[in-house]
C-alpha cells in the first residue's frame, strides 16, 4: 500500500515510511493510495471468525507488504488480548465497551498495535526512534504502556497541566525506563501544536528520527476500524447507528474507513462537548478551529480536530455527502452530568463523562430516526474520572486492578512552558 499527503506536495510512501514519519515532508497527514471493499462473504460469514481474523482481514491491504502475514497476525493477536463488549440498555440504545485493556481506554488498541509495527520496523536498526505525542488524556497512558521497554524507541508525552484526571496523569508520569513526560503550561491544542512544529523542525529532524503516535500516524489509527467490525459482528442483524465521542476525530474516521470496506453502518453521530467545532461546520459550512475550552469530558477537548480533514477526504470534499452520512450534536457539561445520572438511574450503568455524550447524542438523533439502534462508545473506564463519576451519582467506585497499580506512584514530569523549552530537551 502507497500513502500520500493530503497536503499533495509530498512524495507518496510506504505504510513503513508513513508510520515512522507520522506527518509528511508537506505537513499532511497520510492517506492510503487506496481502498478496497472487503467481498460480500466476509461479513456473512463474520460470526464464525475470531476477532484477530476480523481484525486480519480488515487492516492487512493497508500493511501489505511491509509487514509479513505471519508477523502481522502476531501483532494483532498481541493487540487484541482484551475483550470489546455490548451492553443493551435498551432496544434501540446499547454500548460497545472499548476500556478493557491496560490502561482501561480506547486507545490501547491502536498504541499497542503501533508499538509492535514500529518494534518490527527497528529490530535491525541501530538508530533510536522517538515518539513524540501530545495528550488531552487517554493517549498519553496509552501510548507509555503501549511503547515501555520496546528497544530502540524512547517515547516524549506532552500533557496540559492540571487538565488531564489524577489517574491519567499517573498512567503517564510512573512508568520510568524509556517514557518521558513534559507538563506543559497550556492546553492539549497548545501540546499539540508543539509536537507539529518539532515534526517540522529541521534542526530536530536532521539529528534525531521523530514520529508521531497521536491518531494523525496511520499505525494509530487505521486499527481503531477493529471496534466496529467487533460491534457489528455482535448486533449483526441490527440497522446501526454509531454515536461517537469525538475530539480529535480518529475514531468517527477509522469507522468511516470500516463503512468504506464495506462494513453496513447507516449512519454516523459526531458527539461533541462545548468544543464543537465539527458541529457548527456541519450547520454552517463553516470550518472554524478555535481556542478548545475545558470540559468534564477533557479527551474531546480540541478546538482544531486533526483527522477531520481525512473524514473530508473520505467524502472527496464533498459537503453534501459527508452530512448525508454525519450528524453532530454538542453537550455542555450540565448536560452531561445529567445523562451520568440518567443512565445510572434508568439502566444501573456506570459511564463515564466522555460516553454519556455519546450517549446524549444517540438519543437526539433516535428523535428523529426511531428505528435505529445507536451504539455509543464508552472510551474509557469511569473510575478513570473518578471525582466526576462519584460527585454525579452518590456511589463509591471500586478502583479496578490496571488503576490500582499506579495509584500509589511517584510522578515524575517536566515542566515546560514554551516549544523552545520542548526543543532544548529534544536536542539534549
Amino acid at each position: 500500500m502507497q500513502y500520500y499527503s493530503l497536503n499533495k506536495k509530498a512524495p507518496n510512501t510506504s505504510f513503513k515510511d508513513a508510520v515512522i514519519k507520522g506527518l509528511a515532508p508537506d505537513k499532511g497527514l497520510y492517506f492510503p493510495k487506496s481502498i478496497t471493499p472487503l467481498p460480500k462473504s466476509f461479513f456473512d460469514d463474520i460470526n464464525n471468525l475470531s476477532y484477530s481474523e476480523i481484525a486480519f482481514e480488515a487492516i492487512k491491504q493497508f500493511v501489505e507488504p511491509d509487514i509479513p502475514k505471519d508477523i502481522l497476525k502476531k501483532i494483532i493477536t498481541e493487540t487484541l488480548s482484551f475483550g470489546f463488549p455490548i451492553v443493551e440498555l435498551n432496544k434501540n440504545i446499547s454500548v460497545l465497551e472499548l476500556f478493557h485493556g491496560p490502561t482501561m481506554a480506547f486507545k490501547d488498541v491502536g498504541a499497542r498495535f503501533m508499538a509492535r509495527c514500529l518494534g518490527y520496523f527497528n529490530k535491525d536498526n541501530t538508530n533510536e526512534v522517538t515518539v513524540l505525542v501530545a495528550t488531552s488524556g487517554d493517549t498519553g497512558g496509552a501510548v507509555a504502556n503501549g511503547f515501555l521497554g520496546v528497544k530502540g524507541v524512547n517515547v516524549v508525552i506532552l500533557y496540559p497541566s492540571g487538565k488531564v484526571s489524577d489517574i491519567q496523569e499517573k498512567q503517564l508520569t510512573t512508568l520510568g525506563q524509556n517514557i518521558t513526560a513534559l507538563e506543559v503550561n497550556g492546553t492539549f491544542d497548545d501540546c499539540q501544536d508543539m509536537a507539529k512544529n518539532a515534526f517540522l523542525d529541521e534542526d530536530l529532524t536532521k539529528k534525531m528520527q521523530l514520529t508521531s503516535a497521536n491518531s494523525i500516524n496511520v499505525a494509530r489509527w487505521l486499527p481503531q476500524m477493529f471496534y466496529f467490525f467487533f460491534a457489528y459482528r455482535q448486533l449483526k442483524q441490527k440497522n446501526i447507528v454509531f454515536s461517537i465521542p469525538s475530539g480529535n476525530f480518529g475514531n468517527i474516521c477509522a469507522g468511516m474507513m470500516a463503512q468504506q470496506l464495506g462494513l453496513p453502518i447507516a449512519h454516523f453521530v459526531a458527539s461533541n462537548n462545548e468544543n464543537n467545532v465539527v458541529t457548527e461546520y456541519l450547520k454552517t459550512k463553516t470550518f472554524n478551529p478555535k481556542p478548545s475550552i475545558q470540559t468534564i469530558s477533557n479527551a474531546m477537548d480540541v478546538g482544531n480536530p486533526s483527522n477531520f480533514v481525512r473524514i473530508q477526504e473520505i467524502y472527496n470534499n464533498n459537503f453534501e455527502a459527508l452530512k448525508e452520512n454525519l450528524s453532530s450534536y454538542s453537550f455542555t457539561d450540565d448536560d452531561t452530568r445529567a445523562a451520568m445520572q440518567e443512565i445510572y438511574s434508568n439502566y444501573n450503568y456506570v459511564a463515564d463523562p466522555h460516553g454519556a455524550v455519546g450517549y446524549l447524542g444517540a438519543k437526539v438523533y433516535l428523535r428523529t430516526n426511531p428505528t435505529a439502534h445507536c451504539v455509543f462508545l464508552e472510551t474509557a473506564h469511569p473510575t478513570k474520572f473518578l471525582e466526576v463519576v462519584e460527585e454525579v451519582i452518590k456511589e463509591k467506585q471500586e478502583l479496578p486492578a490496571q488503576i490500582k497499580g499506579v495509584m500509589d506512584k511517584k510522578k515524575v514530569s517536566i515542566k515546560i512552558k514554551s516549544y523552545e523549552q520542548l526543543k532544548a530537551f529534544l536536542l539534549k
